[in-house]
C-alpha cells in the first residue's frame, strides 16, 4: 500500500463532467489500497474571472486582500471534488492549506513555504480518508491567508509529497507529459519519457506552462520524484527526477514565455551604485528581474535594460520611479510586445557551437534579437512578441528535435 500525492491543474476539473472523472480515477487508486492525498487547483477560468472582477473595482486591488479572493476557487474545487467522491461511495474529507499546516512568509501573493505541520492529513489517511487539499494557497504567522503565486498547486502537491514521504507524486494536466516545445506551436514535438531536474527548472521557468519553476526547485532540494501525464487519457508521462537513463542531449527543448515587458531605464548617472539602486529597489518591490543589458556610459550618462513578468511591470516601473527620484535623474518606459525564447539542455556543458547555431538560425529567417542571457545549459534571447512562434519552429528543426 503506497501513500500516493495527485496533482489535478484546472482544466482537469474544469467542469462537473471533469471533476467525476477525476473522482473516478482518485476512486481507483483508492480501491487498489492506496493512501491518496489530492491537491486540486482552481476550476479553469475561475481564477482570472476573479481577477477581473477585482481590478473592474480597482485597478491595482491590495495583494492581501487579493490572496482572500483568490482562494475561493481551490476551496470551491476541494469541496466539489469531496462531494464528487461521497456520490460514489468513496470516504474523503476537505482541507484548505492552512487546515493542513502548511506555513509560509508574510509575502501575499508571492508566499514561500517556511514549513508544512501537516495538520490531521496523517490521522485521516490512516482512517482509510482520501483528503483533497486546496492548491495555492498557505496561511502566515499572523494567521493571514497567502497564496503562492501562478501555478502554485505544483508546489502545494511536491512539497506535500515531501512532507509526508509518498511513495508516488502525479502531476496531471491536460497534456501527455513534457515536450520538446509547445505541441500547439510545433505538431512535429516530441514526449520527453524523463528528464533532469535542472532542465525540467530551465524549461518551467522560460516559459514552459507543464510546471511552476518553484515547485520544480522543490522537488530538487527535496529529492521529490514525480511525473507529470493527462488526466484524460492512461498514457505514461514524463518522469522528472535527478538522473535520467538518456544520454545528454544537445539540447533537450525549446521554451517561449509571451508574458514578458521590457524595462528600459535611460540617461540615468553613470556612476558607481546607480543600478545597485535601481535593483535593491525592485528587490524591496518583491519584483523577479531576467535579462539585463547596461550600455556603455557615455559623458556622464548610461541606460539600463530588463525583463521582467509582464504582470509585475507596473509594479517594476513604480518601484523604478522612486529610485529615479533619489538619484534624481533618469526615466523609465516599458514594451510589452516581446517574447523570451529558449533552448534547454545539459549537454550544452560540453559542446561547443551551440549558441551560433541558435543565432545563424535566427538570423536566417530575419529574426532580429534584442537581448541575451545564457547559463551553462540554457541560452535565451528577447525578440518581437510577432516573431516567437515562428523562433520557436525553427529552432526546434535547427536542432533536430523532431527526430
Amino acid at each position: 500500500m503506497a501513500l500516493i500525492v495527485q496533482k489535478y491543474g484546472g482544466t482537469s476539473v474544469k467542469d462537473l463532467d471533469r471533476i467525476r472523472s477525476v473522482a473516478q480515477r482518485i476512486k481507483n487508486a483508492h480501491d487498489e489500497g492506496h493512501r491518496v492525498v489530492v491537491v486540486v487547483s482552481a476550476r479553469g477560468g475561475v481564477t482570472n474571472r476573479l481577477i477581473a472582477d477585482a481590478k473592474a473595482l480597482h485597478p491595482e486591488p491590495d495583494d492581501r486582500e487579493m490572496d482572500v479572493l483568490l482562494t475561493i476557487g481551490e476551496q470551491e474545487t476541494i469541496a466539489l471534488t469531496t462531494i464528487a467522491l461521497h456520490a460514489i461511495g468513496v470516504p474523503a474529507v476537505s482541507r484548505t492549506g492552512g487546515q493542513a499546516g502548511i506555513f509560509t512568509d508574510a509575502v501575499h501573493t508571492k508566499a514561500r513555504i517556511v514549513e508544512i505541520r501537516g495538520g490531521d492529513l496523517r490521522e485521516q489517511l490512516n482512517g482509510g480518508k482520501v483528503v483533497i487539499l486546496a492548491g495555492f494557497q498557505g496561511i502566515n504567522a499572523n494567521g493571514h491567508v497567502t497564496t503562492l503565486g501562478r501555478g502554485g498547486s505544483d508546489l502545494s502537491a511536491i512539497a506535500i509529497a515531501a512532507a509526508l514521504k509518498a511513495d508516488l507524486c502525479q502531476i496531471f494536466t491536460d497534456v501527455d507529459g513534457v515536450y520538446t516545445a509547445d505541441p500547439r506551436i510545433v505538431p512535429e514535438a516530441r514526449k520527453i519519457p524523463e528528464i533532469k531536474y535542472e532542465e525540467m527548472l530551465e524549461l518551467a521557468s522560460l516559459g514552459s506552462k507543464v510546471m511552476q519553476s518553484r515547485a520544480v526547485e522543490f522537488a530538487n532540494k527535496y529529492g521529490v520524484v514525480f511525473e507529470v501525464r493527462s488526466s484524460y487519457n492512461d498514457n505514461p508521462g514524463t518522469i522528472v527526477k535527478a538522473q535520467t537513463t538518456l544520454e545528454d542531449v544537445l539540447v533537450r527543448g525549446v521554451a517561449c514565455d509571451k508574458n514578458q515587458t521590457k524595462v528600459v531605464v535611460s540617461d540615468i548617472p553613470d556612476q558607481p551604485g546607480a543600478a545597485a539602486q535601481i535593483f535593491r529597489s525592485l528587490a524591496e518591490a518583491q519584483v523577479n528581474v531576467d535579462m539585463i543589458v547596461q550600455n556603455v556610459g557615455r559623458q556622464g550618462i548610461a541606460n539600463l535594460t530588463f525583463t521582467v513578468p509582464a504582470d509585475d511591470a507596473y509594479k517594476a516601473e513604480r518601484a523604478v520611479s522612486r529610485c529615479l527620484d533619489s538619484l534624481g535623474a533618469g526615466k523609465v518606459s516599458l514594451t510589452d510586445r516581446i517574447a523570451k525564447v529558449s533552448i534547454v539542455g545539459v549537454g550544452m556543458q560540453s559542446h561547443s557551437g551551440v549558441a551560433s547555431r541558435m543565432f545563424t538560425t535566427l538570423a536566417e529567417h530575419g529574426i532580429n534579437i534584442q537581448m541575451i542571457s545564457t547559463s551553462e545549459i540554457k541560452i535565451s534571447v528577447a525578440i518581437s512578441l510577432d516573431s516567437a512562434d515562428d523562433a520557436v519552429r525553427v529552432l526546434h528543426r535547427a536542432f533536430a528535435l523532431d527526430q
